[in-house]
């Protein structure tokens, strides 16, 4: 598609992720930036789009798909490549994902295009879905687009005296010191840690922001279960 103004880019790249629960969230021109130009299979791409979702949009466009691929391994990276590869061939773009290897800086770049931080979990906060959501993957573009990155957004961890987040879990696994995943993980191996298995992690969910947004319980399950076998 030739387009040289971004907002109707924007609008026709937001129309094709909305089938399936994703978003067009944040992007930008690495050069205004001040970001270096990933360089991918010998070509270097101009400006960047970030598409993710919040809470669970995703899951019922996700779970038909997997219905009809039961023996995908990581099938809800499969399922983002699958539908981002088909949107970014409408665009003449290059899809992009955390997973792959070497990895690009997502979140760096996310913390650019929405001016979002990360909350004391490691997790980027959003001031209005908290931590329920994520990037699934990324357009990449061999243009500039004139998109609007390093957005101010008040950071809600800054009004949060009790942190109930770093409490919360019952390892103590979060501390101002980081995250201690090995202690996660054996918590949840030990057969004590159903309630985190079941209804996803506590810490996580003890955050007051967004709640409204927490994933659904299968969906939750299905990142816990994930999380456990990584």
């Amino acid at each position: 598609m030739q387009d040289d103004l971004a907002e109707p880019i924007r609008d026709h790249i937001a129309a094709a992720l909305e089938p399936y629960g994703l978003v067009r969230r944040g992007g930008f021109a690495f050069k205004e930036a001040n970001l270096r130009s990933p360089l991918i299979r010998g070509l270097h791409f101009r400006s960047v789009v970030l598409v993710g979702h919040f809470g669970s949009s995703i899951w019922p466009h996700f779970t038909r798909w997997w219905q009809d691929h039961p023996d995908a391994q990581d099938p809800l990276d499969q399922w983002s490549k699958d539908v981002l590869t088909a949107v970014a061939a409408r665009f003449g773009a290059t899809a992009v994902f955390p997973s792959d290897r070497p990895y690009l800086p997502f979140q760096q770049w996310a913390m650019y295009a929405e001016g979002l931080r990360a909350s004391p979990l490691g997790i980027l906060i959003h001031p209005k879905y908290g931590l329920w959501h994520a990037f699934r993957g990324a357009l990449l573009f061999g243009r500039v687009l004139e998109l609007p990155g390093d957005i101010p957004q008040h950071h809600p961890c800054d009004d949060c005296q009790d942190k109930p987040c770093l409490s919360a879990c019952p390892v103590n696994a979060f501390s101002d010191g980081g995250y201690d995943v090995v202690r996660c993980r054996a918590h949840l191996a030990s057969g004590d840690g159903e309630a985190c298995l079941n209804g996803g992690c506590l810490a996580r969910r003890a955050c007051p922001v967004g709640r409204e947004y927490t994933y659904s319980a299968p969906q939750m399950r299905f990142h816990m279960d994930a999380f456990a076998k990584s």
